[in-house]
């Protein structure tokens, strides 16, 4: 049990907690509260109910990082309340659009606690406004304080997000292009590794040469002939040695080593060692880039290599198969023939190599047990990165082919939906205002009885009939009116309007009253005074 009460507690509390999220937070909930025990203790003078909606204010703001859904709808049955909770709700509002991510259930949450506003409103103080007067007055209020700082937390969210994506793409970008700067250094030494092979390999073959044939020189003395010995054996291991070192630098990255036309040399030195090799080739050939024939070359000698190593003797079928837009080689292995399963290819650096290597020039590489027994190598390499057969340089390739997932996210801006949102709730807010508007001029003429018709209403008269002379009457502006009457007469109904005298701009309010007992007129009061 401790262990769930420990998981929720993290749940509607969750981290970090570090000193500076302790001090923010508390310093949130401590001026939240303070501003609503302040709007509440000016609203009813009462201390207590003051501290009590301080303490639940700060209680709520605390917990709308985790639970930002629960607080909105707390937030929004208190706001029906006590006025205290007025700023909680716009908290909850923009915590609430900017913690819940997906569009439905944030929509679902704002849309249970507006419907919770004015239903609670009806509850706590029937008798305060009429229904239609309710819902405006809720709803208006609700969309300012709660739905408009959601949207534009649902803003920052999407903000955020984006730029946080952006970030973290250019910084995979840039790794990746850095890598591809570190392959062109690779083959840029390889160049001139070549170059240096070339002029200087020249050079010392005609060393070579030339100290030959001066050895044969008989002009020569004994120690003048030994003295060219020296230089030709001199001339002889640089050449090796610069053979070594083109080596080393050239780290196998260009494919002289071999093409699909050596492939044929690979499956007769297989043969030569005893093993049953059998070379298929399918289809029209196709010109083929250096690298790609390379790597083809590659695929060959790593599965017939593998072959040797974990099946030997075993029977081993290449293939060749050249596709309309692609070269397709496999190398199948049958099992070893003392009947034991080989061992699977470990996946180490040469089929890590190969893969990579595949992969840059916009195929793969595909290995693992046959159907049969045995093991199979695959791969497909592309004639070229638009499926057209052609020459073209590994650099290009290289340079030209970024992963799709570094391409830059196509998102819309967030600004442009929540731009929507904002307009559509100051459109609702503006309908409703509107619609207040109406009902206000509708209230004050159905609540008004002109002072002449006041007067030539008498008392004793029948009820219908002085019901067809009265307007319907609104509570919307008459709700305060029988604080400035008498009391009303035991057991009658009684109702009561304003009147057409002119009262200024002062809190001074003129009425009528007209009670009714057994469908007739019993009395009707008219009085002047302070609501």
């Amino acid at each position: 049990m401790s262990e769930t009460v420990k998981g929720l507690v993290r749940r509607a509390l969750p981290g970090p907690w570090d000193r500076r999220a302790r001090v923010r937070e508390g310093a949130g909930a401590l001026l939240l509260a303070l501003l609503g025990a302040g709007i509440e203790i000016l609203g009813t003078g009462q201390p207590l109910r003051a501290a009590a909606v301080g303490a639940a204010t700060a209680a709520l703001y605390l917990l709308r990082r985790g639970l930002p859904g629960p607080v909105l709808v707390a937030a929004a049955l208190c706001s029906a309340g006590p006025g205290g909770f007025v700023p909680l709700l716009t908290v909850a509002g923009y915590s609430a659009g900017r913690r819940i991510v997906r569009a439905l259930p944030a929509a679902a949450w704002f849309l249970g606690s507006l419907l919770l506003v004015p239903a609670t409103a009806f509850l706590i103080d029937p008798d305060d406004l009429p229904l239609p007067g309710l819902l405006g007055v809720t709803v208006t209020g609700f969309l300012l304080l709660a739905v408009l700082p959601g949207v534009f937390g649902r803003y920052r969210a999407q903000r955020h997000t984006l730029l946080s994506t952006l970030r973290e793409r250019n910084e995979q970008l840039v790794r990746e292009r850095a890598m591809i700067a570190h392959q062109a250094r690779l083959r840029e030494r390889h160049r001139i590794a070549q170059d240096m092979h070339d002029s200087l390999g020249h050079q010392l073959a005609l060393l070579s040469v030339h100290t030959g044939a001066l050895e044969v020189d008989r002009t020569l003395t004994d120690r003048q002939r030994e003295t060219v010995t020296v230089l030709r054996r001199a001339a002889t291991g640089a050449m090796r040695e610069l053979r070594e070192v083109v080596g080393l630098l050239r780290d196998d990255s260009v494919p002289e080593a071999g093409g699909v036309d050596a492939v044929q040399k690979l499956v007769e030195a297989s043969r030569a060692a005893g093993t049953a090799v059998e070379l298929r080739r399918d289809g029209e050939p196709h010109p083929l880039a250096a690298a790609t024939g390379h790597a083809a070359y590659r695929i060959v000698q790593e599965g017939l290599t593998n072959a040797h190593k974990h099946a030997p003797a075993a029977p081993i079928t290449v293939a060749l198969r050249w596709e309309p837009d692609a070269l397709l080689v496999e190398v199948v292995n049958g099992p070893a023939p003392q009947g034991g399963q080989p061992a699977a290819v470990s996946g180490g650096q040469g089929l890590t190599g190969l893969r990579e290597r595949a992969r840059l020039l916009g195929g793969m590489v595909h290995s693992g047990a046959a159907p049969g027994g045995g093991f199979r190598l695959a791969g497909v390499l592309p004639y070229r990165a638009d499926g057209r057969p052609g020459a073209e340089t590994a650099e290009d390739e290289d340079l030209a082919q970024l992963p799709p997932a570094l391409d830059p996210p196509r998102r819309r801006s967030p600004a442009l939906g929540c731009a929507c949102g904002a307009l559509v709730v100051v459109a609702a807010v503006l309908g409703v205002l509107v619609w207040g508007v109406v009902q206000f001029i509708e209230a004050a003429e159905n609540s008004t009885v002109p002072l002449s018709v006041y007067e030539s209403i008498e008392v004793g008269q029948d009820q219908a009939a002085v019901d067809a002379r009265l307007p319907r009457g609104s509570r919307i502006l008459t709700g305060d009116l029988h604080k400035l009457l008498p009391d009303e007469p035991p057991g009658a109904d009684c109702r009561w309007f304003t009147t057409d005298t002119e009262v200024g701009f002062s809190t001074t309010q003129d009425a009528v009253r007209f009670c009714f007992r057994d469908g007739v007129l019993i009395d009707k009061q008219h009085v002047r005074g302070k609501v």
